[in-house]
C-alpha cells in the first residue's frame, strides 16, 4: 500500500494538529472541538501510547473514534496513588481559606513546577484530605475520538 504525497499518513515523529476528545463513563475529559486545535507530536509523551497507536497510519483529514478497554488508555488505577495531604500543607500551597470538598479536583504544581498534576478528593478529615491522584480515566474504558486536521 503505497501513501500518496497528497495525504501524508501518521507515522512515528509526525507533527500533528488535531481535534480531539477523550470520553469516559463519566462523560468528557478532554474536548478541543469546540475550541481550537491541539498542536503535538507522536512519541512525545503528549498522549498515552495506547492513544498513539490509533493515530498511526491516519491520513490528514481522517475522522475516526476508538474504543479502548479499561486500562489500557492510562493504565490501571494505581493504590499507591492515593495519599494524605495535610490541611496546613495544602494552605501554604494554595487558598489559605479554601474549602474541600469530596469530588473536588486539586492542581498541584509538579517539583519541576512547569506542570501540574491533578488529585481528586476523597475523604477530608479536620487535619487532612485524600486525594487520589490517578488520572481520572486509569482503570476505565475510553473513547478516543480524533479528527486529523495537519500533518507535519
Amino acid at each position: 500500500m503505497s501513501a500518496s504525497p497528497h495525504h501524508p499518513t501518521i507515522g512515528h515523529g509526525s507533527f500533528l494538529t488535531l481535534h480531539y476528545r477523550l470520553s469516559g463513563p463519566q462523560g468528557d475529559v478532554i474536548n478541543t472541538f469546540s475550541g481550537k486545535p491541539a498542536t503535538l507530536s507522536i512519541g512525545s509523551g503528549a498522549l498515552s501510547p495506547a492513544v498513539e497507536q490509533r493515530l498511526l497510519g491516519l491520513d490528514e483529514g481522517a475522522r475516526a473514534t476508538f474504543e479502548l478497554a479499561a486500562g489500557e488508555a492510562f493504565g490501571e488505577r494505581n493504590p499507591d496513588m492515593q495519599q494524605w495531604v495535610s490541611k496546613k500543607l495544602l494552605h501554604e500551597m494554595g487558598e489559605p481559606d479554601a474549602q474541600y470538598a469530596v469530588g473536588d479536583v486539586v492542581q498541584f504544581p509538579a517539583p519541576n513546577g512547569q506542570e501540574s498534576f491533578a488529585g481528586a478528593i476523597q475523604q477530608v478529615t479536620d487535619d487532612s484530605v485524600l486525594f487520589d491522584f490517578n488520572h481520572p480515566l486509569a482503570g476505565r474504558a475510553v473513547t478516543f475520538e480524533v479528527q486529523v486536521i495537519g500533518i507535519l
